[in-house]
C-alpha cells in the first residue's frame, strides 16, 4: 500500500511539471506558485528514500565498477559530516550520530553489499554489521569488516581537488590507519572519481522529479516580477529578493543562497568590458530587472536566473532593442549547448562556445556549472565568470550522460532606444544532458518578464 501511494504521489508531479513546462516553452508566464501543489516534508520521505534506495542498488554498482574501486568507506562524526554524507542514508537523518561509518562492498557478482557501522543503525536499505556504544569496538567492528572482506582498492575520501570528496578527515584517516592491518595502508586510494560520479549522476527517477522542482523556481520568479509585488517608484529591488525568500519559506523550500534581485537603465555606466551590470535601488518605470534563485526540493537543486521590464505608462512590451538583447543571449545559450558531446572535457566546451559566440560578433561571458544534491555541484566547469580561459579543477572533467547543469552567463548588446547604452543579460536555466542533446527541464526565458 505504501508504494503504491508513492507511486501515485510521483505520477502526480509528473503529470504537474510536464504541464508547466510545456507552459514556458511556449512563453506563456504562469502567475503564481499557488499552482502547484508541494509536498509535506512527511510525504517527500518516502520519494527521497526510494530513489536513494534506487541510487543504491542500482547506480552504485556501475558507479564503482566504473572507478574501479571494490571498497567505498564513508566515515564521519556528528557536526562534522562528510559532503556526500546526506546523500547516501535515509530520511529523516539530522546528523552522523556519534561517529557513523558507511561501507560499500562489491561484491564478485557485480551487486554491492550496504553495511553500516554505527551505534544507531539505519534500516534499509543498510545491513548493521556493529550497533553499541564503545568506540574502540566500533573500530575493531570496522576493520574487521574490511580485512574480512580482502578488498584490493579502497576508496576513501580524500582530494586536493574536490571539496565534495575531501570529507575524511585527518583524524579520522589516522584513527582508520592505526586499525588497520600495515600492509592496507597502501589499499587506501583517493575515492574522488567515484564521489564526482555519484554526484553528478542523475537516475530516471530524478529526472522525471527535476522539471516539477525547476517550474517551481519559475513560477515564484513570475509572481515576483510582477505587479502583485511590485509598485514603481516605491519597491525596491531588495523588496523583491525578500519576497522572493519569504515566498519559498511559506512553501517549504529551502533555499541554497540569497536571491539576488538588481536593476538596470539609461545612464547606468555598463560598459562592454563591464563584468556585471545591475545596482540595488528603488524600482522604476523604464527598468530593466534580474534575478538570481536558487531551491532544494526533494534533493534536487535549481539555479535561475531572469530578467523582467518594467513597463511604461504608454508602452505594451519591452523596447525593440531589448527583445533583440534576450534574443542574443537565447543565442549564446544554443551557441553553448550545441557543443555538449559526451566525452568532451568542461575546458573544451567553453573554448569552442566562445569561439562560435565571437565569430558571431557577440559580447558573451560563459560559466556554466553542473547541478544536483547542490547548487555549485562537480562535474565538467565551463567557464568562470572571473576566468574565461581553462580552469584546472573541473575544467578537464569529462562531460557524461544523464548530468544536469545550471546553463549561466551573460551577453551584453547596445540598446539604441539607451542611446546606444549596453544591456546586460544575465541568463540561468537548469537543464540536463540526455547524451545526445540538452534539454531544459521547464523550458527556458523567451520573452520578457513585463511588469505593468
Amino acid at each position: 500500500m505504501k508504494n503504491k501511494i508513492t507511486a501515485l504521489v510521483l505520477a502526480a508531479l509528473v503529470t504537474i511539471s510536464t504541464a508547466f513546462a510545456t507552459e514556458f516553452t511556449q512563453g506563456r508566464q504562469l502567475q503564481s506558485a499557488n499552482d502547484f501543489s508541494v509536498l509535506t516534508s512527511r510525504e517527500r520521505v518516502g520519494i527521497e528514500n526510494r530513489i536513494l534506495t534506487e541510487r543504491l542498488e542500482q547506480l552504485l554498482p556501475q558507479l564503482m565498477a566504473e572507478t574501479q574501486l571494490d571498497m567505498w568507506l564513508v566515515i564521519n562524526r556528528e557536526y562534522s559530516e562528510d559532503p556526500v554524507y546526506f546523500t547516501l542514508v535515509p530520511q529523516p537523518t539530522f546528523a552522523a550520530r556519534r561517529t557513523t561509518m558507511l561501507v560499500f562492498y562489491r561484491k564478485a557478482d557485480g551487486s554491492v553489499e550496504l553495511l553500516s557501522v554505527n551505534r544507531y543503525p539505519f534500516g534499509a536499505p543498510y545491513t548493521s554489521a556493529w550497533s553499541g556504544g564503545d568506540l574502540t569496538e566500533q573500530w575493531q567492528a570496522l576493520a574487521k569488516v574490511i580485512t574480512e572482506r580482502n578488498p584490493k582498492r579502497i576508496g576513501i575520501n580524500v582530494s586536493a581537488d574536490w571539496a565534495v570528496a575531501d570529507g575524511l578527515t585527518k583524524a579520522m584517516h589516522q584513527l582508520l590507519l592505526d586499525v588497520l592491518p600495515t600492509d592496507y595502508a597502501s589499499r587506501l586510494v583517493s575515492a574522488e572519481p567515484l564521489v564526482v560520479r555519484w554526484m553528478e549522476q542523475r537516475t530516471a527517477s530524478e529526472l522525471e522529479l527535476y522539471p516539477h522542482i525547476v517550474s517551481l523556481a519559475r513560477a515564484v520568479i513570475a509572481e515576483a516580477f510582477s505587479t502583485k509585488v511590485i509598485t514603481p517608484g516605491v519597491t525596491s529591488t531588495e523588496d523583491v529578493a525578500w519576497y522572493i525568500r519569504q515566498r519559498f519559506e511559506a512553501l517549504g523550500l529551502p533555499i541554497w543562497f540569497m536571491p539576488d534581485v538588481n536593476s538596470q537603465r539609461p545612464g547606468d555606466d555598463c560598459k562592454a568590458d563591464s563584468p556585471f551590470c545591475g545596482k540595488s535601488r528603488v524600482i522604476h518605470r523604464g527598468d530593466v530587472l534580474h534575478t538570481d534563485v536558487g531551491i532544494c526540493y526533494l534533493k534536487l537543486c535549481t539555479d535561475t536566473q531572469e530578467m523582467a521590464y518594467v513597463l511604461k505608462a504608454d508602452e505594451q512590451d519591452a523596447p525593440a532593442g531589448l527583445i533583440k538583447a534576450l534574443a542574443t543571449g537565447n543565442q549564446w545559450q544554443d551557441n553553448l549547448t550545441r557543443q555538449f558531446k559526451t566525452g568532451r572535457t568542461g575546458n573544451e566546451i567553453l573554448a569552442a562556445t566562445i569561439k562560435e559566440s565571437k565569430k558571431q560578433g557577440m559580447i558573451s561571458s560563459t560559466y556554466t556549472h553542473p547541478l544536483g544534491f547542490v547548487g555549485h555541484a562537480p562535474g565538467p566547469t565551463i567557464g568562470m565568470w572571473d576566468n574565461q580561459g581553462p580552469s584546472s579543477e573541473g575544467g578537464n572533467w569529462p562531460l557524461y550522460a544523464n548530468t544536469a547543469y545550471a546553463i549561466e552567463g551573460n551577453i551584453k548588446q547596445q540598446v539604441p532606444e539607451w542611446n546606444g547604452q549596453y544591456v546586460q543579460i544575465k541568463l540561468e536555466q537548469s537543464a540536463y544532458f540526455d547524451g545526445k542533446q540538452v534539454i531544459y527541464l521547464a523550458g527556458r526565458q523567451t520573452k520578457w518578464h513585463l511588469v505593468r
